[in-house]
């Protein structure tokens, strides 16, 4: 014991001499790893050394956007619901890259079987679909189906109109969204053009996303990555069906308000009153598997924060800070409690994030011009790192043919100007509210903001496309003011911005996968145009499937309730006509959830990434308050399913799991396409399951035997 203490107290020259030789020996192993990691990062481009890359035309084949308008559909669908649903709407690069690749695998086999083969699939045509499945499918969120554009029917004014009796409304049609949304699409794509080279050459912008597409993408065309995409898209397959099916099956018995499997009061009639209920959700178990933990708790946290303690106590107040014989989705009731207190929340998290971002983006402009004065090196990249000159192979091949296939900054900008002309004399007669002069002045400011966008999306990998979307709200309503429709014009105008800035920030994330998979910059722009040009027709046509299916539509407590739809217009209305109309003592219930979402925020970001993963999202803790946590009690049980799947297999969790979740996610998606075909002819559910208390039941027994 005496020795062995000695030892410990440094006194001991044998224990210290093997101190060093661990030490050493750790030190070998941590080099050898690192240089294995090299190594691996190295041998990228030398691996496909020997494959010749495909012009630009040759990247953009027929079989890429047949199969991309396929997976177009599929992708629309999902989101759609999704945006009609909740609002939350996961990664689904993934699930495009693996279903890309299995299509075009299968189809280019048959041909080489067939003698037909003429080309070969490449990565640079998997980037190509990729591309253009993301950008169609992405139209379906910055169209605002499931908020601005929606919040601008009557059905959603209906809901507010008690709030200074506002009647401002615009019923959606499928000729002026299409319209709509081709005006203002495709500015986003020039806008941001010209600055390629610096963000992803110059400044080396990281762009996560767009890195791991990339990375995945590069892994399919390796023959062990082949191997394993396949496993994955048959396991993604598998529970595609599954979901699929499990969505038919539970239509059966939901013939009315309530009823069916989404009705089973879990933890019994009184939590299921306020909302706690598992409501057998395939697709959000299969989201909560891709969210993150945190999102998922927080979600859960922020319904039990509002449904299991806020709002019964302010019902309790009913007769006293609000009128007793109001409706439920009266806005001067507790509707406007749930709905303004969720909106302060979310503005005080985005606006946290917005200037935080605007800093950084900033900050790290500033420190890389100075550097590359300095030094012609930016500082994304650390020089001292050993990486830096094993990547150089990789790096030169890249930036070479990056830089062959230029897009004139001529044709961007003269894009641009020919598409804002077009659009300040279109989007007057479709929104008459909205001023050709509103138009010009976002115009003027977009592509600065697209710029702060794109730039902080590669520093951050978070786009804040609703934030400029509701600063637009705010600005453009208020100009216009509530006598000459302040409401439609703050919404069409947050369509405008959010559409330029979605679609930049979206675009270089595009180039930044072509960058790494050699697709050309023309390949990626050509491709993002064709796919944002079948979103346009794609989007509304979907959504149009689901207005008419669906005559509760936007409804609190339906199937689709488009909770983004009612805040987006509220908000348009409070930048409109103040807070007079708010509920007694909502206001200042509204400045302290405001200041909470700045304030945990803030501390987030002070206690580090390793303590911030402990501390529940503002952003993502508002959601319930108008929905209820039944959808964060899914999510919760699909972490759970993949936290004990890690726990077993960590090696295949990482590997199948998010083929899981696409699976899940994609089946019950698709599903509502034959359920809206179902609904349009008439055919309703044979059977209500529905569950009652012992004394309903009892009433109702004897009722019946009456």
């Amino acid at each position: 014991m005496d020795h062995k203490r000695d030892e410990e107290n440094g006194l001991g020259g044998n224990y210290n001499s093997e101190v060093e030789t661990e030490h050493m020996k750790k030190k070998e192993k941590e080099n050898q790893e690192e240089k294995e990691e090299e190594e691996e990062e190295m041998s990228v481009e030398r691996i496909f050394e020997g494959k010749e890359v495909p012009s630009w035309r040759e990247q953009l084949t027929v079989r890429a956007f047949v199969v991309s308008l396929v997976l177009s559909v599929l992708f629309t669908f999902i989101v759609m619901k999704l945006n009609l649903t909740t609002g939350i709407i996961p990664s689904l690069n993934v699930s495009a890259g693996l279903l890309g690749f299995f299509f075009v695998s299968v189809w280019t086999k048959f041909l080489d079987k067939s003698g037909l083969l003429n080309q070969p699939f490449t990565r640079q045509e998997n980037t190509v679909i990729q591309t253009c499945v993301v950008a169609s499918s992405g139209i379906a969120f910055s169209g605002g189906f499931g908020s601005y554009l929606f919040g601008m029917s009557q059905i959603i004014a209906k809901q507010s109109e008690n709030a200074g009796g506002n009647k401002e409304y615009k019923n959606p049609t499928v000729a002026w969204m299409i319209g709509f949304l081709f005006v203002v699409s495709f500015l986003g794509l020039f806008s941001v053009v010209p600055l390629r080279k610096i963000m992803i050459v110059d400044f080396k912008l990281t762009y996560p996303s767009g890195t791991a597409t990339a990375h995945l993408i590069n892994s399919f065309h390796t023959p062990q990555g082949a191997k394993l995409a396949k496993k994955q898209v048959r396991v993604l397959g598998k529970y595609f069906s599954f979901s699929f099916l499990w969505g038919f099956f539970q239509w059966f018995f939901a013939a009315g308000d309530d009823c069916g499997f989404a009705g089973f009061p879990t933890f019994g009639l009184k939590a299921y009153k306020y909302k706690f209920f598992f409501d057998f959700s395939a697709t959000y178990v299969g989201v909560g598997m891709i969210c993150p933990y945190i999102v998922n708790i927080s979600l859960l946290v922020g319904g039990i924060l509002s449904w299991g303690l806020m709002w019964p106590l302010i019902e309790t107040r009913k007769g006293d800070w609000y009128p007793a014989d109001l409706p439920s989705s009266n806005i001067r009731g507790l509707q406007g409690y749930k709905i303004f207190i969720a909106i302060a929340t979310i503005l005080g998290d985005g606006l946290y994030n917005f200037f935080k971002v605007l800093s950084q983006t900033l900050l790290g402009l500033f420190y890389q011009l100075q550097y590359k004065n300095m030094s012609g090196v930016p500082p994304i990249e650390d020089r001292s790192s050993p990486r830096s000159s094993s990547t150089s192979y990789n790096d030169t091949r890249r930036t070479q043919f990056f830089l062959k296939d230029q897009i004139p900054t001529s044709f961007a900008i003269g894009g641009y100007i020919a598409i804002a002309a077009i659009s300040m004399a279109t989007l007057p007669h479709i929104f008459p509210q909205l001023k050709w002069y509103y138009i010009l002045v976002i115009y003027l400011v977009a592509p600065t903001m697209a710029f702060c966008n794109a730039y902080g999306c590669g520093l951050t990998d978070w786009s804040l496309a609703s934030t400029y979307g509701k600063l637009a709200i705010f600005s453009i309503g208020a100009w216009a003011g509530a006598a000459h429709g302040g409401v439609i014009a703050g919404l069409a105008a947050c369509g405008v911005m959010m559409n330029i800035v979605s679609t930049a920030s979206d675009l270089m994330q595009d180039f930044k996968t072509g960058y790494l998979t050699l697709a050309s910059p023309r390949s990626m722009f050509v491709s993002q145009f064709i796919g944002t040009a079948m979103g346009c027709v794609i989007s509304p046509c979907v959504f149009w499937l689901f207005y008419k299916a669906f005559p509760d539509l936007g409804q609190s407590g339906s199937e689709y309730p488009a909770p983004y739809a009612l805040v987006y217009h509220n908000m348009a209305v409070l930048g409109v006509e103040g807070i007079s109309n708010l509920p007694k003592n909502c206001f200042t219930l509204c400045c302290v959830f405001f200041g909470a979402a700045i304030l945990v925020n803030l501390v987030r970001d002070t206690v580090g990434r390793k303590r911030a993963q402990f501390i529940p999202i503002p952003m993502a803790m508002a959601i319930p308050f108008y929905l209820g946590p039944y959808f964060a009690i899914d999510m919760c049980v699909g972490s759970l399913i993949l936290f004990i799947w890690q726990r077993i297999n960590k090696a295949k969790a990482e590997a199948f799991g998010p083929a899981v979740a696409s699976g899940l996610i994609c089946g019950e998606g698709i599903w509502t396409l034959p359920s809206s075909i179902l609904a349009l002819a008439g055919i309703k559910q044979p059977i209500c399951m529905k569950f009652l208390s012992r004394a309903t039941n009892a009433r109702v027994d004897k009722f019946l035997g009456a």
